[in-house]
This record gives C-alpha cells, structure tokens and sequence, in this order.
C-alpha cells in the first residue's frame, strides 16, 4: 500500500516513474515534468480520468514505486520509451507488431573513404558495396543511418515495388558476396536492369544519381523524380545517346503510371503522417495513412486488448513508440485529440529528424478531414480483423468437432521429417496459433543419432521438443493439437515418445496427436487425405474443401516445406563441397583464395606449380601439396543431375507393417 510518507518522498524533479506490484513487476511506466505532482495523482480520488486509476484498481495494485530522475522533459521521453520496451509494463500501450511489416532498406552510396583521424592507419579503399548499394527487403529499422521506406502490408506489394525499381532504375540486386567475387556480369546486366557494377567499371557518380532517384521514387516524391528524368533525357537526347534517352524515358512514363493511381487528399505538398483511432470498450484499432506531397500512399494499423487508456494517452504513445523504431519521421504528424506535452514531443521528434516537426491537433479544415477518414480506416480495420477472429474461431470449433477434441486446437503444431536415402536427416516443426502461421516459432532439427529410421527420427525429434515444454519458454509451450505427418507408424511412435516423457495425452487439458497421411493414388482418381488417432481403428477421410481438411492439409504442407528447405540447404553445403576440402594441409582461406584467383576448382587444378605458388596465401610446398593432390587418380562423382531430391511426406501405406516397426525402441 502506497502511504502519503512515501508519496512526500517523491523528488519534485521531471523523470520516469515505475510502478511496481508485489512480485517486484513494473506494471505501468510514465513520465512527468514534476514526478511528484504526477504520481500524487494516481492514489487520490478522482485525481485521474484513466479507468485503471479512478476505480482505485492501481492504487490496490502497486505496492512500490521507483523513479528516475533526469535533467529534462526531453530525456525522460526517451527513457520511458526505453523502459516501456524493456519492461512490456501491463497498463501501458505496446507496439507490439513492429517487426511484422516489411520495409525496403537503402543506404546512401559513399563515394570516396573520409579521412584518417591523426595517427590512424592510412585510408582504407572502399569495398564495392559501399560505393554501390542495393535496395533490400528488411523487417527490423536500425539505427544505422540507412534509409528505410515503408512499411509494406504484404511481402507482394513489397515484392512488387522492387521489381518495379529493378525494371527502371539500374541499381544491382544481386548480394553483396556475388558484387564482390563475381567475374562477368549476370543475366540482369543483358536484359538492361543493372548497370552491372560487380565486372564493368561504372562510374560512382552516375550510379549515386541513380540511388538517389530510387529514394525519391520510394519516398513518393514522383514529381520532382520527373522532373530530373525529363531533364537527363533531354540532355541525352541533344548528344544523340539516344539508347540511355529511352531507357530515361520508359522510367518517366512508369513513374507517370504510379502518379495516377495515388489518391491526391490534398493540395499542399507535405509530407503528413495522420494518425486514427476506433474503439470497442478496451479493445483500440490505431491507424496511421502516409501522405506524402499531398497524396495517399499507404496505411499501417495497430490493434490493442485490454487497453482502457482514453484516446489521447493511447494515439500519444503509439506516437511515441513508432517513430522510437526509427522509421520515416514526416513534416508533420496530424492527430485528432490533443496529446500530453506535444510540444515535448515535437522537439525529440524533430531532433531525431534533423528539422522542425510539427504536431497538429485540427479542428477543421483539410487536416480535421484527414483525421476523420484515418478514423474511417480504424474502424473498417476493425471490422475486417472481427471477421477474421470469428471465422477463424468458427474453423477451429469444426476441426474439434470432426477430431472429437475437448476444445478448439488455438496452438497446433506439425512435424516433419526430411532426408536423402537416409543421409542429412532433418526434421522442421510449425506452429500455427488461431489458424494462421506464427512463422516466429517454427523450428529446425538436425537430426543427431538417426540412420535412415524414420521412425526413430521422429521419437528424436519430439523427445527434444518436448523437453523444452518443461521451461518458462513461451515459445516451448504445450499446443492443443500436434500433428504427425505420416500414418500409423509415425503416429504409433509419436505417442510411443510423448508417454515416455510424461505428457498427459486427451482429455480437457491433455494433449491430443494425429497423423495425417496422404493415400495411394486410384484408378479413379486420388484417394482424399487420412486422419488416424490415438486407440481409434479406422482412419477418418477428410472431404475435399472441408474447413478441417483446409487447416490441418495447410499445416502439413507447410511443415513439409519448411522441412524441404531446411534439407536443401544441408544438402547444398555437401553436394558444393570441393575437391579443395579434400587436400591436406590447405586450409579454409587458402581453399577461398585459391577459388577466388582460379576461378573455379578446374582452373585450380589445371595451373601449374609455379602459378600455384604466385596466388595469394600459397607458399611453394603448399603448390607442391595441392599439384600432388590433383595429380593423383580421383574418385568420379556422380553427375548433378543424377542427384534427386528424395524427402519423405509421411507413410502412404495402410500402416499395419509400420506399426511393427514403431513398438521398437530406436537406441
């Protein structure tokens, strides 16, 4: 209990305060020019409209409160910024999908190394991808000084203004290990979609022109990027380049096509981020539309539970917490309540900018108008996502019904096993939560003591699973369903592992586990997919477009690729292994090098002694160890196109001989 002894101790000073409950938790952080005067606020009756706080609920809540003194306004918005992402308090708003958008990444071209400080080492030259970026589809905003453009709702609108850049502005896509070692340029330079920076020698300056173009396209300054198009063409077209002219040409009439789809919301030319809000009791949708140069680009929309802050205290954090993440700060911010300390706000933000922000609080007008069709937006956002929560809720009530569950599976999980005639053996794990893909805690194994035995695969696989069930792990928490992807044998094993380690099977809170088969293929046609359960005889069949059919054939295609992948790319490192690996005494940067100076394992082996001996890193008794090596009879390997992908998709038969197999125990 809060006492006024404690509350006088407060220090009257601007900072951060932390209220913490018996278990020493911080539930809520905020800030305040006078800590004391604010804190005062919350344990006195009708001292704050927040409901949390009239009821009296915080006050029986917080049984400690820590403060943080600092020496402004300023700074105390940064540590709760801080605080608030390292402490996830419960009352407090959260940005909590700020890494589910993508967001394309550029960094600014240099085009010549700065100077050494006194006594530093002598200029350094700068490597090929400083002087040529590229454009990269990213999820996280870094504090790292690049340029960030987005975000993008989907991976194909993002996708697809990528590919729009690469098709009229020549900047390179391939990575940077490919700019830095390849020897010839690409398909991309020939089809005229790269300028081809990795073997032709461009110049920095044209190529920085070009970056900066894809900036202002990117930033949706398409009438200033026009102008500067028309320019170079014309100035192209006077000295008959007239090749370079349509190439400029082509890229004014893509961005012209771009102009004419964006909505224009209004006449000025500024860059506005305008933010909306709607609200059903404690459950907020947060919108926030892009304008830039007066037009509509994009959206992005937030949605918070439990969450009965009023509307200026929730649009003022999600303010604060988005532009913290280091994304694209505007001319202006347009909100529709008028937020606690703005002014406070505006000066970090336009710190952070490197120019004046303004945040404006309209009543009418042009940006009111904003304001109401960004609430629109909140509101039909909601809406969707209700449609959405339902349908999903429905689909799952109809899987537990067909499957005879005690509940609707919210967590399911998938498992699947992966090799090639035994070797490379891996498996993946996929978590679906409410039906769709939670891609954050899918898993990869690498399967340690297993020998072309699928079925001992899959005991490994989920003897590792689920001793992580037994941490505080979140991730590792027990799913409602689990989902074998094979017949019987796999499911007979399956349960063989998790009664070995003391999972509770059925029941209300038990843990239920099927198998899910693909049948032989008929005369008349393929048989639809299986579903076998624990002491249950016969098997169920799905019907085709069935909604339990759709979730659970879903999750198991998934895990199946996830698991292809995964196998892919263990077996790329064998099969690109080379016959370099194989000399001894050459070591891992001698094997890069030797690579890198040759060209290739055939250049390698046809060079002499003596041009062995000139390649970096190479001594002459390493030449000699390397010419021994290749003079000698090798084994012939197999042709790649002999090697086939062979990845199990789970037991096809009806399982009577798999059974068998899973009562023995793998070693």
């Amino acid at each position: 209990m809060i006492t006024e002894e404690v509350l006088a101790r407060i220090p009257t000073d601007a900072g951060v305060y932390l209220f913490k409950d018996t278990r020493g938790n911080v539930v809520y952080v905020g800030k305040a020019q006078s800590l004391r005067t604010r804190v005062r606020q919350y344990f006195r009756e009708g001292g704050d409209e927040r409901f949390f706080v009239a009821a009296g609920f915080l006050a029986r809540v917080v049984t400690d409160i820590e403060t943080i003194v600092v020496s402004s306004s300023k700074e105390a918005l940064l540590l709760e910024n801080h605080l608030i992402k390292k402490h996830q308090p419960r009352f407090n708003v959260k940005l909590r999908d700020d890494k589910q958008y993508l967001v394309l990444r550029l960094v600014d071209p240099k085009t010549e190394p700065p100077p050494p400080a006194e006594g530093d080492a002598p200029l350094v030259q700068l490597r090929k991808r400083e002087v040529f970026p590229r454009v990269e589809v990213v999820r996280n905003i870094r504090d790292d000084g690049a340029n960030y453009f987005g975000p993008y709702h989907s991976a194909t609108s993002a996708r697809e203004t990528l590919r729009t850049l690469n098709r009229h502005f020549q900047l390179r896509t391939c990575t940077d290990h490919v700019l830095e070692t390849r020897g010839r340029p690409c398909l991309q330079y020939q089809i005229k979609r790269c300028s081809g920076p990795c073997a032709i020698d461009v110049p920095a300056s044209v190529y920085a022109e070009q970056v900066e173009d894809v900036k202002l396209f990117l930033s949706g300054k398409n009438d200033e990027l026009v102008t500067r198009l028309r320019t170079r063409m014309e100035r192209r077209a006077e000295r008959e380049d007239y090749e370079v002219a349509a190439v400029l040409r082509d890229s004014i009439a893509a961005v012209e096509r771009t102009l004419a789809k964006q909505n224009i919301v209004q006449d000025e030319l500024v860059d506005q981020d305008v933010w909306g809000l709607y609200r059903e009791a404690d459950t907020v949708e947060v919108v926030v539309l892009f304008i830039r140069g007066g037009k509509l680009v994009g959206r992005r929309t937030f949605q918070q539970k439990d969450q009965e802050l009023p509307d200026r205290f929730v649009i003022g954090e999600y303010v604060q917490q988005y532009y913290a993440t280091g994304t694209y700060i505007p001319d202006e911010i347009v909100v529709g309540v008028e937020l606690e300390e703005s002014s406070v706000l505006a000066e970090w933000l336009s710190a952070a900018r490197g120019k004046k922000i303004r945040i404006v609080e309209p009543r009418r007008g042009i940006r009111a108008r904003l304001v109401e069709l960004a609430d629109r937006n909140a509101a039909a956002s909601a809406t969707s996502r209700r449609s959405k929560d339902a349908d999903a809720e429905a689909m799952l009530q109809k899987v537990a019904d067909r499957l005879g569950l005690a509940r609707p599976p919210r967590r399911i999980e998938c498992f699947d096993i992966a090799h090639i005639q035994g070797t490379e053996t891996v498996a993946s794990m996929v978590t679906f939560v409410d039906g769709v893909p939670s891609r954050g805690l899918y898993r990869k194994f690498k399967l340690r003591s297993v020998d072309n035995n699928d079925f001992a695969a899959m005991y490994e696989v989920l003897t590792r699973r689920f001793k992580r069930t037994m941490s505080d792990d979140p991730a590792w928490a027990k799913p409602d369903l689990l989902v074998i992807d094979g017949g019987k044998g796999q499911l007979g094993m399956a349960v063989t592992a998790l009664t070995d380690m003391g999972v509770q099977l059925g029941g209300e809170n038990g843990l239920e586990v099927i198998g899910l088969a693909k049948e032989r293929e008929l005369e008349a046609g393929s048989a639809p997919d299986r579903i076998y359960r624990r002491n249950v005889k016969d098997s169920i069949a799905l019907r085709a477009n069935s909604p339990e059919l759709y979730v659970l054939a879903r999750i198991r295609d998934e895990a199946h690729r996830f698991a292809n992948t995964f196998h892919q790319d263990r077996r790329a490192k064998v099969n690109l292994r080379s016959q370099l690996d194989d000399i001894p005494g050459i070591g891992a940067t001698r094997r890069q090098r030797l690579l890198k100076h040759f060209g290739s394992v055939r250049g390698v082996r046809q060079a002499s002694v003596e041009e062995l001996a000139k390649a970096p890193g190479m001594n002459r008794k390493a030449a000699e160890q390397v010419a021994k090596f290749f003079a000698e009879p090798q084994p012939e390997a197999a042709p790649a196109e002999d090697i086939v992908q062979a990845v199990y998709e789970g037991d096809e038969s009806d399982g009577a001989s798999a059974v068998e197999d899973a009562n023995v125990q793998p070693s």
